[in-house]
């Protein structure tokens, strides 16, 4: 038997062409995941990534989101049902945007060091020993992007793409032209090599992290669980507090206030997502109806956070 959804814009117009108000579906065991197809299927400019489906908002409340693994049915939809309908643009895979996003400044750095006709410079230690941390640093995020992460999401809106390399690769310009410049004045030896023996240890703790992390997501884990092992005994985003202290290092070893500018940005965006993560913890894991209790933990950075 035939099941059938109307699917809508919010304004309540039809998205599908020719007028047309519903897409027909094999039967009532269908799942969100064949609704978007046969959205998909009637109009191919509507990807299934770019689509966004809600049940009908109730008075006082929002719709609730559909996911694609569900069936239609443990939405309460029923035969001839609604659903509402959200176009969220062009879409780029997760891996592309973070490829790109490390990739640009890999390369960037590189260009101010190895072309004197950008930078006329004979390089000393301090700058030397900048670009092999740097280049480690983002080749490292590259490996780790198809080797380590998933991703909650398999994509996201392409215009992303535009504002995480102009963060990523402007930052990069700026750090390489200041550090690579003539008029630098390097620290010692001594502070550069002490400096960057440390951020090369905060920075294998960040993978260690992640790793940590991409655990949790390995198959067989039978749902998310509370970060254990390593820092994360300590603080609740500690790949976050790893990679801060990464770049004070590189700030310290390299004697750079562009250096620093950076440092205090990604921290300052890595606190909100760390505070809105520990709160998702700990409402998850509340000690409630037997679910375990979320243990008290830093945020991100302590003493402070």
């Amino acid at each position: 038997m035939s099941f059938k959804i109307a699917v809508s814009a919010r304004d309540g117009r039809t998205i599908l062409p020719k007028g047309e108000k519903y897409i027909t579906l094999a039967d009532k065991d269908a799942t969100v995941a064949d609704l978007k197809r046969g959205i998909a299927d009637s109009r191919p400019e509507l990807y299934t990534a770019r689509q966004r489906l809600t049940t009908v908002a109730e008075k006082g409340k929002k719709g609730t989101v559909l996911e694609d693994g569900k069936k239609l049915a443990e939405y309460g939809l029923t035969n001839g049902d609604t659903v509402v309908f959200k176009d969220l643009g062009p879409q780029i895979a997760y891996r592309a945007v973070f490829f790109w996003e490390y990739f640009g400044p890999l390369v960037v750095y590189s260009l101010f060091f190895f072309f004197p006709y950008l930078i006329p410079e004979e390089h000393g230690f301090a700058q030397k020993a900048a670009l092999t941390f740097w280049v480690a640093h983002y080749a490292k995020r590259i490996a780790e992007t198809f080797l380590v992460h998933s991703f909650g999401h398999a994509t996201m809106p392409i215009r992303n793409l535009i504002k995480n390399c102009s963060y990523y690769w402007g930052f990069a310009a700026f750090i390489a032209y200041f550090i690579n410049h003539p008029l630098y004045t390097p620290p010692s030896t001594l502070q550069t090599v002490l400096a960057l023996a440390a951020a090369f240890t905060c920075t294998l703790s960040n993978l260690r992290c992640h790793l940590i992390l991409a655990d949790l997501r390995s198959p067989g884990r039978g749902g998310y669980s509370i970060p254990r092992g390593f820092l994360f005994d300590y603080i609740t985003c500690a790949n976050y507090t790893a990679e801060i202290w990464s770049w004070l290092f590189f700030s310290l070893a390299t004697q750079s206030l562009p250096a620093l500018v950076f440092t205090l940005a990604g921290a300052g965006q890595m606190a909100v997502w760390a505070a809105g993560k520990h709160q998702r913890l700990r409402k998850l894991f509340d000690g409630k109806e037997g679910r375990e209790k979320y243990p008290k933990r830093y945020i991100m950075f302590p003493p402070l956070f």
